[in-house]
């Protein structure tokens, strides 16, 4: 899937995904990112949902997030219901949906100015 980028609103965009790679502005990723409109963090030591912990889910809230979105792949898995309890417990938002639909639902909120995290598994 390819997407386009507005470049006139200086927050990061994916630009493209397919399974085992996301472009984010002109910078690929093959593995797990942790990506906001204002940072970017490569994931590389969580591969399955399996590696979801509470700790990333403190570093997710971190950047304070109205909406958390969990890409899980080519597919729409679910984790543990532990880590999405953490973001309920605080008030935000949390999405389980496939990568690609992660993808193109962050270019949307981002564009909408909404405060949105996206952790998208590859």
């Amino acid at each position: 899937m390819r997407l386009t980028r507005d470049g006139s609103s200086g927050t990061h965009v994916i630009r493209g995904y397919t399974p085992g790679e996301v472009r984010i502005d002109e910078e690929r990723f093959q593995s797990t990112v942790l990506v906001s409109a204002d940072s970017i963090e490569a994931e590389p030591t969580i591969r399955t949902l399996a590696d979801l912990s509470a700790s990333l889910g403190q570093r997710v809230l971190a950047s304070q997030p109205e909406l958390v979105l969990l890409g899980t792949g080519p597919r729409q898995q679910f984790p543990d219901a532990a880590f999405g309890a953490a973001f309920l417990r605080a008030g935000v938002g949390f999405e389980v949906m496939d990568t690609g639909a992660a993808c193109r639902t962050f270019n949307v909120l981002v564009a909408e100015q909404r405060r949105v995290a996206a952790l998208l598994l590859l």
